[in-house]
């Protein structure tokens, strides 16, 4: 009985050590490196408070696929919509001046940088290009194979040639999945 549980213990941590993770940096960092090997951002806008934030990151961030695509072709970025992080942004500074740090886990005051960005909802999945210019933003929970739709896209610059809905529902309706749910 003993080795049975032993066995099975090992067992998964090894599963545990081979799945991916996502490498998560801040905005600050993900700007700095797109200086010298440009790439586009995916970043996660999300808050300590948010329920579908929670799930993002479990059902989605932790799954294999997204992960292992996303640290390929994107870098990565936590921002917390709410948080008091000072992030430097084409020559200008964002803060939180009316952050409360009694209300780290609640709701708590919009960070500038989400303001400026036009997030007002969690989640949310921004993207900038490699040029760290915002292209669009995913506003609430994405399934892995809804991500992957973007997050193909976008790498390809597919968006660009959609001249109107017609044509990206065309893309849409053709596109195929391939990660894992």
């Amino acid at each position: 009985m003993n080795k049975i549980i032993l066995l099975l213990t090992i067992l998964a941590f090894s599963l545990k050590a081979t799945s991916q993770e996502i490498k998560w940096l801040s905005l600050n960092k993900a700007l700095e490196l797109q200086k010298e090997n440009p790439k586009k951002i995916m970043m996660d806008v999300y808050t300590n408070w948010c329920g579908p934030c929670k799930l993002l990151d479990k059902e989605t961030f932790q799954n294999q696929d997204v992960a292992t695509y996303v640290n390929e072709h994107y870098y990565a970025v936590k921002f917390n919509g709410e948080g008091n992080e000072t992030v430097n942004y084409k020559e200008d500074s964002y803060g939180n001046p009316n952050y409360d740090e009694t209300k780290a886990n609640k709701r708590n005051s919009s960070h500038e940088f989400a303001n400026f960005m036009g997030i007002n909802a969690y989640p949310t999945i921004a993207f900038l290009d490699e040029q760290g210019n915002f292209v669009l933003p995913l506003k609430g929970f994405y399934k892995p194979q809804q991500l992957e739709f973007y997050l193909k896209m976008l790498l390809d610059d597919k968006h660009i040639q959609f001249t109107s809905q017609e044509k990206f529902n065309e893309y849409k309706k053709a596109f195929i999945p391939k990660f894992k749910s």
